[in-house]
């Protein structure tokens, strides 16, 4: 009997690492924005590039519910040489509608401030907004995104970071025709010379 319990937990620390791993690996990737390399991954998990692409493979096939689970809501998938997190493609009406018509549709100050940054500035990356801000915009980005206010627009060519831009729906929503029509506020700044530019 002893023997047993030994060989059961033997086992159980032996798959340990990898049912941590994987958390670690989802956990990352739950918060990130944009598609992650493995060896981004990797570094962020701290573990070799092999054993996160077994944990890929992993997370993989949980969420297409090829193991003892159901097939998740969302999947991973490789994208832009990256792994990043989406709604599967048969709830994205679902998700549309609850983004679109059921939120509420006031905006966070967080929110307000995150898009005037990006109206005045743009296109610009999550980084340099935060910069702008002081703060961490992250979860901001994502809203305003799903709200359909601000898009992608390609790459920072150094960095390789998305930029952002502002959209039609902006436009609507403010009753301008073009962002010519946003109010000039280098005089509202310190010397009218920091910060944003006309």
């Amino acid at each position: 009997m002893t023997d047993s319990r030994q060989l059961d937990r033997a086992a159980e620390e032996a798959h340990q690492p990898s049912i941590d791993l994987d958390r670690a690996v989802e956990a990352i990737l739950f918060v990130a924005d944009e598609p992650l390399s493995l060896v981004a991954i990797a570094g962020a998990v701290s573990r070799p590039v092999p054993d996160v692409r077994a944990s890929i493979g992993r997370l993989v096939a949980d969420y297409n519910g090829d193991l003892a689970g159901p097939e998740r809501g969302f999947e991973l998938r490789e994208v832009g040489g990256g792994w990043r997190l989406y709604v599967r493609e048969n709830l994205d009406d679902i998700v549309a509608d609850f983004v679109l018509t059921r939120q509420p549709s006031k905006l966070s100050q967080a929110a307000l401030e995150t898009l005037a940054v990006i109206a005045y500035r743009q296109p610009i990356t999550r980084s340099q907004v935060a910069q702008v801000r002081a703060v961490n915009v992250d979860s901001v980005v994502r809203t305003l995104v799903a709200r359909g206010l601000i898009a992608e627009d390609g790459h920072d060519d150094v960095t390789g970071a998305i930029r952002y831009v502002t959209t039609q729906t902006l436009l609507v929503h403010l009753g301008l025709n073009s962002l010519d029509e946003l109010p000039k506020i280098s005089p509202l700044l310190d010397e009218g010379q920091d910060g944003f530019h006309e």
